[in-house]
């Protein structure tokens, strides 16, 4: 009885890490296999200067590191095409202070927004158009730390839109 309760238990436990090893790739289908990511363009009122270089490269490094899919310049499977339309700071909570100075901002919020086109016309025809915001709340000058911020958020963002792209099939 204990040596068929392991058998079971070996053969439920590679069942199940097999599956969570195939679900990584499982919603791309097969006849995907490359994808154009192209130059997300910083639209956005306020600019970085290396925030679409960081982020186009940050989506690239996601796809390959996360699926089976070649990433192509050329003509391709797929498309994710965009751009930076949103990069914003805002105060989010207020210092207590003196009745006659003026209130001041005690946490502030980096928020940055990318607009995504995703097209795939194969067997499942998937595409969509959508904003990706992500955010991260700070304190103190945004100088020294935003670099470092922006890392988070791309990250956050760059999750979001390969999620959004290859785990809703």
């Amino acid at each position: 009885m204990k040596r068929l309760l392991g058998i079971i238990t070996v053969c439920s436990l590679s069942l199940f890490l097999s599956s969570c090893y195939t679900l990584k790739n499982a919603s791309i289908p097969p006849n995907l296999k490359t994808i154009n990511v192209q130059f997300f363009e910083n639209n956005a009122p306020l600019v970085v200067n290396n925030l679409s270089q960081t982020f186009t490269e940050a989506l690239k490094d996601r796809i390959r590191s996360q699926s089976r899919l070649s990433i192509s310049r050329n003509e391709s499977d797929a498309t994710l095409s965009g751009n930076i339309v949103g990069y914003t700071i805002a105060p989010v909570s207020i210092e207590a202070v003196a009745s006659n100075v003026a209130p001041i901002a005690d946490a502030n919020r980096l928020t940055i927004t990318v607009r995504v086109k995703f097209v795939y016309e194969g067997d499942k025809k998937i595409n969509f158009d959508q904003d990706f915001p992500g955010f991260v709340n700070f304190r103190g000058d945004i100088g020294s730390q935003e670099q470092t911020l922006i890392k988070t958020i791309v990250d956050q963002i760059t999750e979001d839109v390969f999620n959004k792209a290859f785990s809703n099939w």
